[in-house]
This record gives C-alpha cells, structure tokens and sequence, in this order.
C-alpha cells in the first residue's frame, strides 16, 4: 500500500496504526470539543497517531426524525474548533459534491458514506478537492 499523509501523519504499511475516532455526529459544540480532546489525550499518551472523525450531517438515520446533526455551516465551525483547540487532523463526511469545495477547507480527509459509495461524481469531486478521500464500501458490494 502507497503511503498517504494527513497533515504530519503518514498512512501505509511502514507507518504506525492510526486511530480515527469521535462521535458518529456532532451533538454539539462542547460535546465534540471535550471528546475530542479526551481522546487526544490518551492518544498521545500511548503514542498512536490519531485523526478525529465526527459528521455534521448523518442523512442516512433509519427515521426521518432522528437527529442528523448541525448542519454544514454549524458542524464545520464547530470541527475548526476542534482541529485548533487540539491540534488534530480531522475527518468528515461529504454527502454532495456541492459540499466539497467547503468541507475541504476544514476537514484534511474526506469521507464517502457506505450509500454513497457509488455516486462517481461525488467521489470525482472529492478526489479533485486534493484531500485524501476514504470512501466507505457499501454493504451490498462483493
């Protein structure tokens, strides 16, 4: 596997595990902060490279009213925040590729959700934003 870098980490078979970890969705502001830094803390500690992951947007609740999250504008405000408080890579979701050009600004990788994950111009979109992209593979894939 090629090595890839997420800001001063380096992802590949030569490379440490890296932890990537937080709440599946942004509750809000304080929660992600205090998570975020928890985890860092024990991160460090132990000496595991860590990015923290957490969606502003989880559009794919099994109801319609579930809490989804705060929004694009709010959620990526609150993930700067936590990358400055922590100083810590972070990882988000991308649900369009109207979305791109804006997470990209804060989020150093870009994730594709698994029902996502063949939605080419999406994946087109992040590929091009010039962040590195995990896209999650769909259960209904071999």
């Amino acid at each position: 596997m090629p090595t890839v870098r997420v800001g001063d980490l380096r992802i590949g078979d030569e490379s440490p595990l890296v932890l990537i970890g937080g709440p599946c969705v942004i509750e809000n502001e304080t929660h992600a902060l205090s998570m975020g830094g928890a985890i860092a803390t024990v991160a460090r500690r132990l000496g595991v490279p860590y990015i923290f992951k957490a969606s502003f947007d989880k559009a794919n609740r099994t109801s319609i009213h579930s809490f989804r999250g705060p929004g694009i504008e709010d959620g990526l405000a609150t993930l700067t925040r936590v990358k400055e408080a922590h100083g810590v890579p972070i990882l988000t979701d991308v649900h369009d590729a109207g979305q791109v050009s804006a997470v990209a600004e804060v989020a150093d990788v870009l994730q594709i959700p698994a029902f996502l994950s063949r939605q080419t111009d999406l994946i087109v979109a992040a590929a091009e934003s010039g962040r590195v992209v995990n896209i999650k593979k769909g259960q209904f894939m071999a």
